[in-house]
């Protein structure tokens, strides 16, 4: 499990802060599932039950910003070289809803629980938190189980996860390339049914997802994926004609 001691101090301080003022400061997403097996996290993001303002007034006006549509503040630090601690980014428990372009939501509510944030999350193993202060974790999902059995499965209904945002799609194939980690069978055959929801997304964050994939410690296993769940042919269909393309000489490969 996590222990207090590998959560860097600032982060840990803005936890102390939000909670010095009465409001409640869980770790969230992918940093606690780095923490959970031992991997070093790219970022840390916080969330509680306080609102943009609330956040915001618990600093100086030049300490912080919050310039989006998920109430999400920016607290920075300026007191360190380590570029993932420059900024920690405090988010509101909040519910989304309506998907028009199966990316982001129309509609974002804050004043919600904790249970109800969480469950809007993508996979289990990104929808458990922890809370520095006390050593809390909360896992209302079983992500715990998912970890240990290194699997990727969808918060709730795999179909609604993935009509709520396609790129979620992308992002599952790049976390099992990464993680190496298999994808759970209905996770599976959800990406699957709803695969040319693929084509609403720009290029742009297809590209980020792919870039990671490949940059990860096994890409073919990502390449795998995406041929078999039909996420190629929508954003790289020339290499849907390579597969099973048979070459002599030196090439060992199709």
């Amino acid at each position: 499990m996590i222990t207090r001691s590998q959560v860097p101090e600032a982060v840990c301080a803005v936890a102390e802060r939000l909670e010095s003022a009465d409001f409640k400061a869980y770790l969230v997403g992918g940093c606690v599932r780095d923490l959970l097996i031992n991997k070093p996290p790219k970022d840390w993001d916080i969330t509680t039950n306080a609102t943009p303002e609330e956040i915001q007034s618990l600093y100086a006006e030049d300490e912080t910003y919050c310039n989006n549509d998920y109430g999400t503040v920016g607290v920075k630090n300026d007191d360190t070289e380590d570029e993932r601690l420059k900024v920690v980014e405090v988010t509101p428990y909040r519910t989304e809803s309506g998907y028009s372009d199966a990316r982001r939501p129309d509609a974002v509510q804050f004043g919600v629980s904790l249970a109800e944030d969480l469950a809007r999350r993508d996979f289990t193993v990104n929808a458990i938190a922890y809370q520095p202060s006390d050593g809390a974790v909360v896992d209302q999902f079983d992500g715990l189980t998912d970890l240990k059995e290194r699997r990727l499965r969808a918060v709730g209904t795999a179909d609604e996860r993935f009509t709520e945002d396609a790129l979620r799609m992308m992002r599952a194939v790049r976390l099992a390339a990464e993680l190496d980690f298999v994808i759970e069978a209905e996770t599976m055959a959800a990406i699957t049914r709803h695969n040319t929801q693929l084509t609403k997304i720009s290029i742009e964050r297809i590209a980020g997802e792919w870039l990671r994939l490949i940059d990860s410690p096994t890409p073919m296993q990502g390449m795998v994926f995406l041929e078999r769940l039909g996420l190629l042919e929508h954003f790289i269909p020339e290499f849907t004609a390579s597969i099973g393309c048979e070459q002599g000489g030196i090439h060992a490969f199709d």
